[in-house]
Protein backbone atom coordinates (compact mmCIF):
# COMPACT_ATOMS: atom_id res chain seq x y z
CA UNK A 1 0.00 0.00 0.00
CA UNK A 2 1.37 3.38 -1.03
CA UNK A 3 0.09 6.04 1.36
CA UNK A 4 -0.97 9.35 -0.11
CA UNK A 5 -0.01 11.41 2.90
CA UNK A 6 2.46 11.72 5.71
CA UNK A 7 2.47 13.95 8.76
CA UNK A 8 3.60 17.48 7.90
CA UNK A 9 7.15 18.26 8.92
CA UNK A 10 6.13 21.64 10.26
CA UNK A 11 3.21 23.94 10.89
CA UNK A 12 3.25 27.39 9.32
CA UNK A 13 2.13 29.04 12.59
CA UNK A 14 2.48 26.38 15.27
CA UNK A 15 1.69 28.77 18.10
CA UNK A 16 -1.62 29.73 16.49
CA UNK A 17 -2.53 26.30 15.23
CA UNK A 18 -5.85 24.96 16.53
CA UNK A 19 -7.08 21.82 14.86
CA UNK A 20 -10.49 22.15 13.18
CA UNK A 21 -11.31 18.86 14.90
CA UNK A 22 -11.17 20.73 18.21
CA UNK A 23 -13.42 23.59 17.06
CA UNK A 24 -17.21 23.54 16.98
CA UNK A 25 -18.39 25.46 13.93
CA UNK A 26 -21.88 26.10 12.63
CA UNK A 27 -23.09 27.65 9.39
CA UNK A 28 -25.80 30.30 9.07
CA UNK A 29 -28.45 27.62 8.61
CA UNK A 30 -27.55 25.87 11.87
CA UNK A 31 -25.79 22.93 10.18
CA UNK A 32 -22.67 21.40 11.75
CA UNK A 33 -22.08 18.42 9.42
CA UNK A 34 -18.65 19.56 8.21
CA UNK A 35 -15.12 20.13 9.48
CA UNK A 36 -13.08 22.93 7.93
CA UNK A 37 -10.59 25.63 8.92
CA UNK A 38 -12.90 28.64 9.25
CA UNK A 39 -16.56 29.03 8.25
CA UNK A 40 -16.10 32.84 8.25
CA UNK A 41 -14.19 32.53 4.95
CA UNK A 42 -17.35 31.41 3.12
CA UNK A 43 -18.05 34.68 1.26
CA UNK A 44 -14.50 34.83 -0.06
CA UNK A 45 -14.71 31.20 -1.17
CA UNK A 46 -18.03 31.75 -2.90
CA UNK A 47 -16.49 34.51 -5.04
CA UNK A 48 -13.68 32.13 -6.05
CA UNK A 49 -16.19 29.43 -7.00
CA UNK A 50 -18.16 31.93 -9.10
CA UNK A 51 -14.97 32.93 -10.93
CA UNK A 52 -14.28 29.27 -11.65
CA UNK A 53 -17.81 28.80 -12.99
CA UNK A 54 -17.11 31.37 -15.69
CA UNK A 55 -14.31 29.17 -17.09
CA UNK A 56 -16.00 25.81 -16.50
CA UNK A 57 -18.61 26.20 -19.21
CA UNK A 58 -19.12 22.49 -19.86
CA UNK A 59 -20.17 21.75 -16.28
CA UNK A 60 -22.54 24.71 -16.37
CA UNK A 61 -23.98 23.28 -19.59
CA UNK A 62 -24.55 19.96 -17.83
CA UNK A 63 -26.41 21.79 -15.07
CA UNK A 64 -28.61 23.54 -17.62
CA UNK A 65 -29.34 20.27 -19.42
CA UNK A 66 -30.38 18.68 -16.12
CA UNK A 67 -33.08 21.23 -15.29
CA UNK A 68 -35.72 18.60 -15.96
CA UNK A 69 -33.99 15.21 -15.82
CA UNK A 70 -31.77 14.41 -12.83
CA UNK A 71 -29.39 11.67 -14.06
CA UNK A 72 -27.88 11.28 -10.58
CA UNK A 73 -31.12 11.25 -8.59
CA UNK A 74 -30.72 8.79 -5.70
CA UNK A 75 -26.93 8.76 -6.14
CA UNK A 76 -25.01 9.02 -2.87
CA UNK A 77 -21.46 9.93 -3.83
CA UNK A 78 -18.55 9.87 -1.43
CA UNK A 79 -15.51 11.67 -2.78
CA UNK A 80 -11.84 12.12 -2.03
CA UNK A 81 -10.30 14.68 -4.39
CA UNK A 82 -8.62 18.06 -4.16
CA UNK A 83 -10.89 20.65 -2.54
CA UNK A 84 -10.45 23.76 -4.68
CA UNK A 85 -12.68 26.28 -6.43
CA UNK A 86 -12.61 24.13 -9.56
CA UNK A 87 -13.58 20.88 -7.86
CA UNK A 88 -16.25 22.80 -5.92
CA UNK A 89 -17.92 23.55 -9.27
CA UNK A 90 -17.91 19.79 -9.91
CA UNK A 91 -19.31 19.00 -6.43
CA UNK A 92 -22.12 21.49 -6.82
CA UNK A 93 -22.85 20.28 -10.35
CA UNK A 94 -23.26 16.73 -9.05
CA UNK A 95 -25.72 18.10 -6.49
CA UNK A 96 -27.70 19.89 -9.24
CA UNK A 97 -27.74 16.59 -11.17
CA UNK A 98 -29.54 15.02 -8.20
CA UNK A 99 -26.74 13.50 -6.12
CA UNK A 100 -26.11 13.65 -2.40
CA UNK A 101 -22.39 14.04 -1.69
CA UNK A 102 -19.89 13.88 1.15
CA UNK A 103 -16.29 15.00 0.53
CA UNK A 104 -12.75 14.76 1.89
CA UNK A 105 -9.43 16.00 0.50
CA UNK A 106 -6.95 13.71 -1.26
CA UNK A 107 -3.97 15.98 -0.54
CA UNK A 108 -3.09 17.65 2.76
CA UNK A 109 -1.83 20.86 1.13
CA UNK A 110 -4.10 21.49 -1.86
CA UNK A 111 -7.29 22.43 0.00
CA UNK A 112 -8.43 26.03 -0.38
CA UNK A 113 -9.86 26.77 3.06
CA UNK A 114 -12.11 29.55 1.81
CA UNK A 115 -13.65 27.20 -0.77
CA UNK A 116 -14.25 24.51 1.86
CA UNK A 117 -16.00 27.20 3.93
CA UNK A 118 -18.22 28.21 1.00
CA UNK A 119 -19.26 24.60 0.50
CA UNK A 120 -19.98 24.13 4.21
CA UNK A 121 -22.07 27.30 4.24
CA UNK A 122 -24.25 25.69 1.55
CA UNK A 123 -24.80 22.59 3.74
CA UNK A 124 -22.27 20.56 1.76
CA UNK A 125 -20.67 17.96 4.07
CA UNK A 126 -16.98 18.65 3.48
CA UNK A 127 -14.13 17.54 5.73
CA UNK A 128 -10.88 19.16 4.63
CA UNK A 129 -8.39 21.87 5.50
CA UNK A 130 -4.95 22.90 4.32
CA UNK A 131 -2.15 21.35 6.39
CA UNK A 132 -3.86 18.22 7.71
CA UNK A 133 -1.78 15.65 9.58
CA UNK A 134 -1.85 12.01 8.54
CA UNK A 135 -4.29 11.27 11.36
CA UNK A 136 -6.48 14.20 10.27
CA UNK A 137 -6.45 12.92 6.70
CA UNK A 138 -7.86 9.51 7.56
CA UNK A 139 -10.23 11.00 10.16
CA UNK A 140 -11.76 13.23 7.46
CA UNK A 141 -12.22 10.29 5.13
CA UNK A 142 -13.83 8.31 7.94
CA UNK A 143 -16.27 11.15 8.67
CA UNK A 144 -17.46 10.90 5.07
CA UNK A 145 -18.35 7.21 5.24
CA UNK A 146 -19.02 6.45 8.91
CA UNK A 147 -22.40 8.17 8.99
CA UNK A 148 -25.51 6.84 10.65
CA UNK A 149 -28.39 6.48 8.20
CA UNK A 150 -26.34 7.31 5.08
CA UNK A 151 -24.48 4.83 2.89
CA UNK A 152 -22.68 5.71 -0.35
CA UNK A 153 -23.53 4.01 -3.65
CA UNK A 154 -20.82 5.72 -5.75
CA UNK A 155 -17.16 6.61 -5.12
CA UNK A 156 -15.22 9.42 -6.80
CA UNK A 157 -11.54 9.01 -5.95
CA UNK A 158 -8.23 10.71 -6.74
CA UNK A 159 -5.45 8.46 -5.51
CA UNK A 160 -7.53 5.54 -4.25
CA UNK A 161 -7.58 6.52 -0.58
CA UNK A 162 -11.37 6.54 -0.18
CA UNK A 163 -11.63 3.17 -1.89
CA UNK A 164 -8.78 1.82 0.25
CA UNK A 165 -10.40 3.04 3.48
CA UNK A 166 -13.78 1.50 2.68
CA UNK A 167 -12.15 -1.83 1.80
CA UNK A 168 -10.17 -1.67 5.03
CA UNK A 169 -12.83 -0.46 7.49
CA UNK A 170 -16.28 -0.81 5.93
CA UNK A 171 -16.22 -3.52 3.24
CA UNK A 172 -19.95 -4.17 3.74
CA UNK A 173 -20.65 -0.79 2.09
CA UNK A 174 -19.60 -2.23 -1.28
CA UNK A 175 -22.87 -4.19 -1.36
CA UNK A 176 -24.60 -0.95 -2.33
CA UNK A 177 -21.82 0.72 -4.34
CA UNK A 178 -22.54 0.75 -8.08
CA UNK A 179 -19.08 1.84 -9.14
CA UNK A 180 -15.86 3.77 -8.64
CA UNK A 181 -14.54 6.64 -10.76
CA UNK A 182 -10.78 7.13 -10.34
CA UNK A 183 -8.69 9.87 -11.94
CA UNK A 184 -5.07 9.28 -10.91
CA UNK A 185 -2.33 6.87 -11.97
CA UNK A 186 -1.79 5.91 -8.32
CA UNK A 187 -5.45 5.05 -7.82
CA UNK A 188 -5.65 3.14 -11.09
CA UNK A 189 -2.60 1.10 -10.05
CA UNK A 190 -4.41 0.19 -6.83
CA UNK A 191 -7.59 -0.79 -8.68
CA UNK A 192 -5.68 -3.04 -11.07
CA UNK A 193 -3.98 -4.68 -8.09
CA UNK A 194 -7.40 -5.38 -6.57
CA UNK A 195 -8.67 -6.68 -9.90
CA UNK A 196 -5.73 -9.05 -10.36
CA UNK A 197 -6.20 -10.37 -6.84
CA UNK A 198 -9.92 -10.95 -7.49
CA UNK A 199 -10.83 -8.44 -4.77
CA UNK A 200 -12.41 -5.70 -6.89
CA UNK A 201 -16.08 -6.19 -6.10
CA UNK A 202 -17.56 -3.30 -8.16
CA UNK A 203 -16.88 -1.88 -11.63
CA UNK A 204 -14.55 1.10 -11.95
CA UNK A 205 -13.95 3.67 -14.69
CA UNK A 206 -10.36 4.75 -15.27
CA UNK A 207 -10.64 8.49 -15.97
CA UNK A 208 -6.86 8.97 -15.80
CA UNK A 209 -6.31 7.22 -19.13
CA UNK A 210 -9.20 8.84 -20.95
CA UNK A 211 -8.05 10.99 -23.84
CA UNK A 212 -9.47 14.15 -22.30
CA UNK A 213 -7.51 13.62 -19.07
CA UNK A 214 -4.20 12.56 -20.62
CA UNK A 215 -4.00 15.05 -23.46
CA UNK A 216 -5.39 18.08 -21.66
CA UNK A 217 -5.07 17.93 -17.88
CA UNK A 218 -1.78 16.05 -17.75
CA UNK A 219 -0.09 17.76 -20.71
CA UNK A 220 -1.42 21.30 -21.06
CA UNK A 221 -2.12 21.90 -17.38
CA UNK A 222 1.39 20.87 -16.32
CA UNK A 223 2.96 22.79 -19.20
CA UNK A 224 1.60 26.00 -17.71
CA UNK A 225 1.53 25.30 -13.99
CA UNK A 226 5.12 24.02 -13.60
CA UNK A 227 6.51 27.48 -14.38
CA UNK A 228 4.04 29.22 -12.08
CA UNK A 229 4.82 26.81 -9.24
CA UNK A 230 8.60 27.16 -9.53
CA UNK A 231 8.41 30.95 -9.73
CA UNK A 232 6.15 31.24 -6.70
CA UNK A 233 8.27 28.97 -4.53
CA UNK A 234 11.84 29.79 -5.60
CA UNK A 235 11.81 32.96 -7.77
CA UNK A 236 14.16 31.01 -10.02
CA UNK A 237 15.42 32.16 -13.42
CA UNK A 238 14.85 29.47 -16.06
CA UNK A 239 17.12 30.68 -18.85
CA UNK A 240 20.26 28.56 -19.08
CA UNK A 241 19.35 26.33 -16.15
CA UNK A 242 20.03 22.61 -16.52
CA UNK A 243 17.02 20.50 -15.61
CA UNK A 244 16.49 16.75 -15.24
CA UNK A 245 12.90 15.67 -15.80
CA UNK A 246 12.17 12.11 -14.71
CA UNK A 247 9.50 10.58 -16.92
CA UNK A 248 8.27 11.57 -20.38
CA UNK A 249 4.61 10.71 -20.15
CA UNK A 250 2.07 13.48 -20.67
CA UNK A 251 3.10 15.30 -17.48
CA UNK A 252 6.80 15.04 -18.36
CA UNK A 253 6.10 16.23 -21.90
CA UNK A 254 4.30 19.32 -20.60
CA UNK A 255 7.01 20.20 -18.07
CA UNK A 256 9.81 19.61 -20.59
CA UNK A 257 8.19 21.77 -23.27
CA UNK A 258 7.62 24.64 -20.83
CA UNK A 259 11.17 24.70 -19.51
CA UNK A 260 12.71 24.30 -22.97
CA UNK A 261 10.67 27.27 -24.18
CA UNK A 262 12.09 29.35 -21.31
CA UNK A 263 15.66 28.56 -22.37
CA UNK A 264 16.49 25.74 -19.98
CA UNK A 265 18.71 22.82 -20.99
CA UNK A 266 16.52 19.76 -20.39
CA UNK A 267 17.57 16.17 -19.77
CA UNK A 268 14.93 13.44 -19.70
CA UNK A 269 15.06 10.08 -17.94
CA UNK A 270 12.78 7.25 -19.11
CA UNK A 271 12.26 3.50 -18.70
CA UNK A 272 9.96 3.16 -21.73
CA UNK A 273 11.80 3.10 -25.08
CA UNK A 274 8.78 4.55 -26.89
CA UNK A 275 8.53 7.58 -24.60
CA UNK A 276 12.33 7.81 -24.65
CA UNK A 277 12.33 7.98 -28.45
CA UNK A 278 9.67 10.68 -28.32
CA UNK A 279 11.91 12.70 -25.99
CA UNK A 280 14.83 12.35 -28.41
CA UNK A 281 12.66 13.35 -31.37
CA UNK A 282 11.46 16.39 -29.43
CA UNK A 283 15.05 17.53 -29.00
CA UNK A 284 15.78 16.46 -25.41
CA UNK A 285 18.86 14.65 -24.13
CA UNK A 286 18.00 11.19 -22.82
CA UNK A 287 20.13 10.28 -19.82
CA UNK A 288 20.22 8.32 -16.58
CA UNK A 289 19.66 10.48 -13.52
CA UNK A 290 22.87 9.26 -11.89
CA UNK A 291 24.88 10.49 -14.87
CA UNK A 292 23.60 14.08 -14.80
CA UNK A 293 22.56 14.66 -11.20
CA UNK A 294 25.90 16.23 -10.20
CA UNK A 295 25.51 19.26 -12.45
CA UNK A 296 21.79 19.92 -12.95
CA UNK A 297 20.09 22.86 -11.26
CA UNK A 298 16.66 21.21 -10.95
CA UNK A 299 15.25 17.70 -10.71
CA UNK A 300 11.53 17.26 -11.41
CA UNK A 301 9.79 13.89 -11.07
CA UNK A 302 6.81 13.07 -13.32
CA UNK A 303 6.49 9.27 -13.15
CA UNK A 304 3.87 8.25 -10.58
CA UNK A 305 6.39 5.65 -9.37
CA UNK A 306 8.31 5.39 -6.09
CA UNK A 307 11.94 6.07 -5.13
CA UNK A 308 12.76 7.77 -8.42
CA UNK A 309 15.03 10.22 -6.58
CA UNK A 310 16.75 8.55 -3.63
CA UNK A 311 19.27 9.63 -1.01
CA UNK A 312 22.22 8.54 -3.19
CA UNK A 313 21.08 10.98 -5.88
CA UNK A 314 20.60 13.81 -3.40
CA UNK A 315 24.02 13.23 -1.85
CA UNK A 316 25.51 13.92 -5.31
CA UNK A 317 23.48 17.05 -6.09
CA UNK A 318 25.24 20.38 -6.21
CA UNK A 319 24.57 23.22 -3.81
CA UNK A 320 21.23 24.91 -4.46
CA UNK A 321 19.70 22.15 -6.59
CA UNK A 322 15.88 22.37 -6.59
CA UNK A 323 14.04 19.07 -6.13
CA UNK A 324 10.30 18.72 -6.69
CA UNK A 325 7.55 16.38 -7.82
CA UNK A 326 4.86 16.90 -10.46
CA UNK A 327 3.64 13.29 -10.43
CA UNK A 328 0.49 12.25 -8.58
CA UNK A 329 2.19 10.04 -5.99
CA UNK A 330 4.13 11.55 -3.09
CA UNK A 331 6.57 8.63 -3.12
CA UNK A 332 8.71 9.65 -6.10
CA UNK A 333 11.25 11.51 -3.95
CA UNK A 334 12.51 9.50 -0.98
CA UNK A 335 11.92 12.25 1.56
CA UNK A 336 12.12 9.82 4.48
CA UNK A 337 15.80 9.21 3.70
CA UNK A 338 16.42 12.89 4.50
CA UNK A 339 15.13 12.49 8.05
CA UNK A 340 18.54 11.67 9.52
CA UNK A 341 20.52 13.36 12.33
CA UNK A 342 23.36 14.66 10.15
CA UNK A 343 21.01 16.69 7.92
CA UNK A 344 19.46 19.97 9.03
CA UNK A 345 16.01 21.01 7.81
CA UNK A 346 15.53 24.76 7.48
CA UNK A 347 12.01 25.95 6.68
CA UNK A 348 12.30 28.97 4.38
CA UNK A 349 8.73 29.78 3.35
CA UNK A 350 5.50 27.96 2.58
CA UNK A 351 6.29 24.76 0.62
CA UNK A 352 10.05 25.47 0.61
CA UNK A 353 12.63 23.69 2.78
CA UNK A 354 16.41 23.76 2.64
CA UNK A 355 18.06 20.46 3.50
CA UNK A 356 21.61 21.19 4.68
CA UNK A 357 24.45 18.65 4.54
CA UNK A 358 27.33 18.64 7.08
CA UNK A 359 29.66 20.36 4.58
CA UNK A 360 27.19 23.24 4.15
CA UNK A 361 25.69 22.05 0.85
CA UNK A 362 21.96 22.54 0.65
CA UNK A 363 19.23 21.35 -1.67
CA UNK A 364 15.86 23.07 -2.04
CA UNK A 365 12.96 20.66 -1.49
CA UNK A 366 9.54 21.89 -2.62
CA UNK A 367 6.20 20.86 -1.08
CA UNK A 368 7.88 18.04 0.86
CA UNK A 369 7.89 16.02 -2.35
CA UNK A 370 4.14 16.24 -2.87
CA UNK A 371 2.51 17.29 -6.13
CA UNK A 372 3.94 20.75 -6.65
CA UNK A 373 1.37 22.66 -8.64
CA UNK A 374 -1.56 21.78 -6.38
CA UNK A 375 0.47 22.46 -3.23
CA UNK A 376 2.03 25.80 -4.07
CA UNK A 377 0.16 27.54 -6.88
CA UNK A 378 -3.00 27.44 -8.90
CA UNK A 379 -3.68 25.46 -12.07
CA UNK A 380 -5.58 26.61 -15.19
CA UNK A 381 -9.31 26.43 -14.50
CA UNK A 382 -10.23 25.65 -18.10
CA UNK A 383 -8.15 22.47 -18.19
CA UNK A 384 -9.59 21.32 -14.88
CA UNK A 385 -13.04 21.86 -16.36
CA UNK A 386 -12.26 19.15 -18.92
CA UNK A 387 -11.28 16.61 -16.27
CA UNK A 388 -14.19 17.53 -14.01
CA UNK A 389 -16.69 17.11 -16.84
CA UNK A 390 -15.15 13.73 -17.63
CA UNK A 391 -15.57 12.70 -14.00
CA UNK A 392 -19.20 13.80 -13.95
CA UNK A 393 -20.05 11.88 -17.13
CA UNK A 394 -18.24 8.77 -15.82
CA UNK A 395 -20.35 8.90 -12.64
CA UNK A 396 -23.54 9.25 -14.70
CA UNK A 397 -22.46 6.37 -16.96
CA UNK A 398 -21.77 3.94 -14.11
CA UNK A 399 -24.76 4.97 -12.01
CA UNK A 400 -27.25 4.56 -14.85
CA UNK A 401 -25.71 1.53 -16.59
CA UNK A 402 -28.04 -1.47 -16.95
CA UNK A 403 -27.15 -4.35 -14.68
CA UNK A 404 -24.52 -6.53 -16.32
CA UNK A 405 -23.07 -3.91 -18.69
CA UNK A 406 -20.04 -3.46 -16.44
CA UNK A 407 -18.41 -6.37 -14.64
CA UNK A 408 -16.14 -6.18 -11.58
CA UNK A 409 -13.25 -4.76 -13.57
CA UNK A 410 -11.53 -1.51 -14.56
CA UNK A 411 -12.88 0.20 -17.71
CA UNK A 412 -11.90 3.18 -19.82
CA UNK A 413 -14.46 5.90 -20.38
CA UNK A 414 -16.48 5.13 -23.53
CA UNK A 415 -14.91 7.07 -26.42
CA UNK A 416 -18.26 8.65 -27.28
CA UNK A 417 -18.26 10.37 -23.87
CA UNK A 418 -14.62 11.46 -24.30
CA UNK A 419 -15.58 13.16 -27.55
CA UNK A 420 -18.67 14.70 -25.94
CA UNK A 421 -16.49 16.32 -23.27
CA UNK A 422 -14.27 17.82 -25.97
CA UNK A 423 -17.24 19.08 -27.99
CA UNK A 424 -18.71 20.85 -24.95
CA UNK A 425 -15.44 22.73 -24.47
CA UNK A 426 -15.15 23.71 -28.13
CA UNK A 427 -18.05 26.09 -27.48
CA UNK A 428 -15.61 28.41 -25.70
CA UNK A 429 -13.70 29.05 -28.92
CA UNK A 430 -14.80 30.34 -32.27
CA UNK A 431 -14.46 26.74 -33.43
CA UNK A 432 -16.38 25.06 -36.23
CA UNK A 433 -16.23 21.29 -36.59
CA UNK A 434 -16.25 19.76 -40.05
CA UNK A 435 -18.97 17.16 -40.58
CA UNK A 436 -18.42 13.99 -42.59
CA UNK A 437 -20.50 13.48 -45.69
CA UNK A 438 -22.45 10.23 -45.91
CA UNK A 439 -19.97 9.00 -48.51
CA UNK A 440 -16.97 9.85 -46.33
CA UNK A 441 -18.51 8.22 -43.26
CA UNK A 442 -19.21 5.04 -45.21
CA UNK A 443 -15.65 5.02 -46.61
CA UNK A 444 -14.16 5.36 -43.11
CA UNK A 445 -16.62 2.95 -41.52
CA UNK A 446 -17.72 5.58 -39.03
CA UNK A 447 -20.93 7.14 -37.83
CA UNK A 448 -21.22 10.77 -38.88
CA UNK A 449 -21.69 11.61 -35.20
CA UNK A 450 -18.87 9.57 -33.70
CA UNK A 451 -17.15 8.01 -31.99
CA UNK A 452 -14.34 8.92 -34.39
CA UNK A 453 -11.57 7.01 -32.62
CA UNK A 454 -11.36 3.38 -31.47
CA UNK A 455 -11.66 2.60 -27.76
CA UNK A 456 -7.91 1.99 -27.45
CA UNK A 457 -6.95 5.41 -28.86
CA UNK A 458 -5.09 7.74 -26.48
Amino acid sequence: YIGAVSAPLYAENPEDEVSPRDMQQINSKGNMDFCIKNIKLADFGRREIELAEDEMTALMALRKAAQGEKPLAAAKIVGCTHVTAQTAVLFETLKVLGAQCRWAACNIYSTQDEVAAALAEQDFPVFAWKGESEDDFWWCIDRCVNVEGWEPNMILDDGGDMTHWIYKKYPHLFKKVKGIVEESITGIHRLHQLSKAGKLCVPAINVNDSVTKQKFDNLYCCRESILDSLKKTTDIMFGGKQVAICGYGEVGKGCSAALKAMGSVVYVTEIDPICALQACMDGFRLAKLGDVVRHVDMVITCTGNKNVVVREHMDLMKNGCVVCNMGRSNTEIDVNSLQTPELVWQHVRAQVDHIIWPDGKRIVLLAEGRVLNLSSSTVPIYVLSITATTQALALIELFNAPEGRYKQDVYLLPKKLDEYVASLHLQTFDAHLTELTDEQAKYMGLSKYGPFKPSYYR
